[in-house]
């Protein structure tokens, strides 16, 4: 309890002569003011983001619903629309969502990408990123931390107090960990009341009613980002403890909060992408196309491999003629076009997210040297706004096509006469009734077991960077000296 005393009474007298400096209000007052317009900001992208995909998802089920009768072929390529619903926890987070796009048209033997991403209509100054409260823990307050502590002990060195604290009793240790419970204490008067803004809304959007699942990513959201803090608190106490004067510390501060917040970033996107070169988009049509035209054009009724299906179709009915099958044969065609255009598609995404995937692995194993890099990650994770939420809605999104296309062509089969109808006959079509056979879309975001098995990499590195500290501040307390 004396020790304790010591620590707490250290951190009392800290955070008592931080607020003599005129300057931490003045900052204080920008940041409060950047969090609470980051908060606005956060609810009107996600209350628009979701009432837009709403609306455009149920207006795309009407659509498909009014259809008339109609041929099932001819629906398929009439297509639908499969829209992304951003979750609670994006409001504080918008990771990569505003260069993603939230809709994916879907239709037969046409795998589409999501298209109306908010960058896509916005202005370059997007590309310098989104404010969001999110951005303020991770970049901004780092930088307060270190506005506040690089003083922290070099200071005493510099006017003489160090050697008369460490005469009195005090150890390096608790000096140590009274410095930095004295700069959290000071930290925690921004953090507390914003995590408490943030658990108002995100509880209000979901009105009040919170299921387990994102109740875990939530907690986890504060934990980690937290720990966080505490390591830049850690950090800049170190650095000040080390330095001969308080300018040397600051300038090393501020180097370091460079490296990790802007330089290693950077750096590491450009260096996956270069090491772990993706195709462009050009070029990956290109060879879906021609892996499909190897396989054979199932609209080309000459071709090789879809005419050895028919002769095969023939001989198995012992019939001469495609018309005396007793199911539509054309239907039974695109079911096999379909197949065999998907399974290409497929194959040649898994090896593009296979590179995509590589450039993120050596971006996250840089996380090991930058605790910035695992925060962002498992921030951006745990918002569902990350590379690995795209690449799953896409997923989501395929399957669903898949899906269509393949009961229509399921309806053509069954339904649909092999005999073509005359000049002055009625097209040969279904009924309307049997559009509301597939079910609307409804996009599922990852669930937190997923996410901490993608986030690994990070985690292991929170923890190590927390141990790696906690080791740091021993060794400096045994090795430290007042002069």
């Amino acid at each position: 309890m004396k020790i304790l005393h010591s620590e707490l009474l250290i951190a009392s007298h800290f955070r008592q002569s931080v607020f003599k400096n005129t300057a931490l209000y003045i900052i204080t007052f920008f940041i409060g003011i950047l969090l609470l317009y980051a908060t606005f900001s956060g609810w009107e992208n996600y209350k628009n983001q979701n009432e837009t995909s709403e609306k455009y998802q149920h207006e795309s089920r009407e659509d498909w619903l009014k259809n008339p009768d109609k041929n099932p072929h001819r629906m398929a390529h009439y297509g639908n629309f499969a829209f992304r619903k951003s979750t609670p926890l994006s409001v504080f987070e918008f990771g990569m969502e505003p260069f993603f796009g939230n809709a994916i048209f879907l239709e037969a033997h046409k795998q589409n990408t999501a298209n109306f991403s908010e960058a896509g209509f916005s202005n370059s100054m997007l590309r310098f990123g989104e404010i969001s409260i999110a951005m303020v823990l991770q970049v901004l307050l780092p930088l307060l931390i270190f506005f506040l502590g690089f003083n922290a002990i070099a200071y005493e060195r510099e006017n003489g107090t160090l050697k008369i604290l460490l005469t009195q009793g005090i150890n390096w240790k608790q000096l140590l960990i009274g410095k930095i419970l004295g700069i959290a204490s000071v930290i925690m008067m921004l953090f507390v009341p914003t995590i408490i803004v943030l658990v108002l809304v995100w509880l209000f959007f979901q009105d009040f009613t919170v299921t387990a699942d994102e109740a875990i990513k939530m907690i986890l959201f504060i934990l980690f980002h937290l720990a966080y803090l505490l390591f830049f608190c850690v950090i800049a106490v170190l650095i000040s403890a080390v330095s001969k004067t308080s300018k040397k510390a600051l300038i090393t501060l501020i180097g370091i909060w460079l490296l990790f917040t802007i330089i290693l970033p950077r750096t590491t996107q450009a260096i996956g992408a270069y090491i772990y070169e993706a195709p462009s988009k050009i070029q990956f049509n290109s060879d879906i196309e021609k892996d499909i035209l190897k396989q054979g054009d199932s609209h080309n009724p000459n071709d090789p491999h879809y005419k050895t299906i028919k002769d095969s179709l023939l001989r198995a009915y012992k019939v001469d003629s495609v018309q005396k099958l007793p199911f539509n044969y054309s239907g039974y065609i695109m079911t096999e076009g379909e197949k065999i255009s998907s399974r290409i598609y497929n194959e040649h995404l898994e090896e593009l997210l296979n590179v995509y995937k590589q450039q993120n692995s050596f971006s996250k194993t840089v996380s090991f040297l930058n605790p910035f890099i695992a925060i962002k990650n498992l921030s951006m994770g745990l918002s569902n706004t990350d590379y690995e939420s795209y690449v799953d809605f896409q997923k989501q999104a395929e399957d669903y096509r898949y899906k269509m296309a393949q009961k229509m062509n399921a309806l053509q089969i069954k339904y649909i006469s092999n005999k073509k109808p005359g000049p002055n006959d009625k097209p040969l079509t279904i009924g309307k009734e049997h559009w509301a056979d597939v079910e609307e879309f409804h996009y599922e975001a990852k669930t937190i077991g997923t996410i901490l098995k993608n986030e690994a990499v990070s985690i292991i590195s929170i923890i190590l960077w927390i141990a790696a500290l906690i080791i740091l501040i021993q060794i400096a307390s045994k090795k430290l000296k007042a002069i």
